[in-house]
């Protein structure tokens, strides 16, 4: 045999399907958890983006807020922070 005629080993055939991933579902927030009810009306619990304006809550990471539309960050101060 001549190096073009050579075969090659076959190989074996796959026993079992890879088991397919779950998808994880993305659970939303409700409104409960960005604004609080008094007397006076609803009270928003979380800053507002200064860059972006009203209509954007800044996310509370522990020692910072932070803008998921922008990316701006502040940082909190010590008397603030809440743990």
């Amino acid at each position: 045999m001549t190096a073009k005629e050579e075969v090659a080993p076959e190989k074996p055939a796959a026993a079992e399907p890879k088991a397919k991933r779950q998808k994880k579902k993305k659970i939303e927030k409700k409104m409960s958890a960005y604004y609080k009810l008094e007397k006076n009306g609803a009270v928003r619990i979380l800053p507002t983006c200064d860059r972006c304006g009203a209509g954007y809550f800044m996310a509370d990471h522990g020692d910072r807020y932070a803008c998921g539309h922008c990316g701006f960050t502040r940082f909190k101060t010590e008397g603030a922070r809440k743990e």
